[in-house]
């Protein structure tokens, strides 16, 4: 196939884009009430009060609630770029515009030679599936980040490595984009990139403000929330008379009592696991593709989130973002699992906020949502993998390769 090829999208994603961002800002803005906890409380409260203590010139250094990077300062600023806004509006109208760009990132790419809109239309529906949240939340904007970079990486590595040391030094998890890079020069130049402007980054937070990496105790110190999978064994074992009880700690709720330790030992146990098999797989992989930076990415944040100490709400969003991106390559093997990660994100909606008094309650209709929305999330996880190492690894089924450029230069990939 040569030339540009057009998306074929027409004007519908645009216009369902429009009417579904109407409605999320509608929420948030409180013109339409959602059932549950006030989501804008987040921003309007915590966020402002970090905002507050960032302009006096130094990091939340006694708020265990931070809890992150040292780049989320740029996020949680970012309102004052639009002084004439409120902060809680300037904070949601930024949203927006990193939620269109996201969307015209997509349809751009949809542009090239073996892209298509699929990848567009898992953006435009699955962003509202997630309700007011994902707009009350700075996460939308790091996965704007993380998309950029998967979409840059495939004809610039060194661009894909800069743009994931910055999401990283926003949130974390945008770090993970890097393992599926091509082993070999790509590789090379997207790691060492990486390096050079996460070491450049991260110097210059430290020496912005003081406190840049005290996140790192407070993350360390986190328990077992509510909403993550091994909360189920405590929202089970509650039914049977189990003596603990549901605290807010380091900013969400927890389970404290017996055996809570125990099992948040186990879940970093599952994250190991998860980074051992990553580092197998890459070991093994000997095929990649232009697609398949982007499934690693997608399969290695579906792992660790399942197996992480805390499953709030927002990070479903992350995985909307990487599904978005595979599903836009037209070789792409991660359909099956893209599709549960979007009827996940509609559970997560009625898990949190619409019945989150029933989740932390243990009752029927809260265990069950958290046990299907969860058991989602696990089936996408193995199935990506499953797919990922067949689809790379030597001995799995063949697939016709799509074309790769690096540095601006087109190439095939060895068989």
């Amino acid at each position: 196939m040569t030339g540009r090829a057009s998306t074929g999208a027409g004007p519908w994603p645009y216009a369902v884009w429009a009417l579904t961002r109407a409605w999320l800002l509608a929420c948030v803005f409180k013109v339409v009430t959602v059932p549950g906890p006030d989501v804008t409380v987040d921003v309007s409260v915590i966020y402002r009060g970090w905002y507050e203590t960032l302009l006096t010139g130094t990091y939340p250094l006694d708020d265990v609630t931070w809890q992150y990077p040292p780049g989320a300062a740029l996020a949680i600023l970012s309102p004052a770029l639009l002084p004439f806004l409120e902060y809680a509006a300037a904070f949601f109208v930024l949203v927006l515009l990193c939620d269109a760009l996201t969307l015209g990132l997509l349809l751009y790419a949809g542009r090239r030679p073996g892209i298509r809109a699929a990848g567009a239309w898992v953006w435009v529906v699955g962003v509202p599936l997630l309700g007011p949240t994902v707009y009350a939340r700075y996460d939308l904007m790091v996965t704007a980040v993380a998309v950029a970079a998967l979409l840059a990486g495939v004809r610039r590595p060194r661009a894909l490595g800069a743009l994931a040391a910055f999401g990283a030094l926003l949130k974390g998890w945008p770090a993970l984009l890097l393992v599926g890079v091509r082993k070999g020069r790509p590789t090379r130049a997207a790691w060492g990139s990486a390096v050079l402007a996460g070491a450049g980054l991260a110097v210059s937070f430290a020496l912005w403000m003081p406190g840049a990496f005290a996140f790192l105790a407070f993350q360390r110190d986190r328990g077992t929330e509510v909403e993550s999978l091994g909360a189920l064994v405590f929202h089970g074992a509650r039914q049977f008379g189990w003596e603990g009880r549901v605290e807010l700690r380091y900013g969400s709720l927890e389970f404290v009592g017996p055996q809570v330790e125990l099992v948040s030992t186990l879940a970093l146990g599952l994250g190991v696991l998860a980074a051992g098999w990553l580092v197998l797989w890459r070991l093994r992989a000997g095929s990649f593709a232009a697609h398949t930076p982007a499934e690693a990415a997608f399969t290695a944040v579906l792992l660790f989130t399942v197996t992480s100490r805390v499953i709030s709400p927002q990070y479903v969003v992350w995985l909307v973002g990487l599904a978005a991106v595979c599903l836009a390559f037209r070789a792409a093997a991660m359909t099956l699992p893209a599709v549960l990660v979007l009827v996940a994100a509609g559970v997560t909606v009625l898990e949190f906020p619409v019945g989150f008094g029933h989740v932390v309650a243990s009752d029927a209709w809260g265990v069950t949502l958290l046990f299907v929305r969860n058991g989602l999330l696990v089936a996408a996880s193995l199935i990506a993998a499953r797919r990922l190492w067949r689809s790379t690894v030597p001995g799995g089924p063949r697939t016709d390769a799509a074309p790769l450029a690096v540095d601006g230069q087109p190439s095939r990939v060895a068989r």
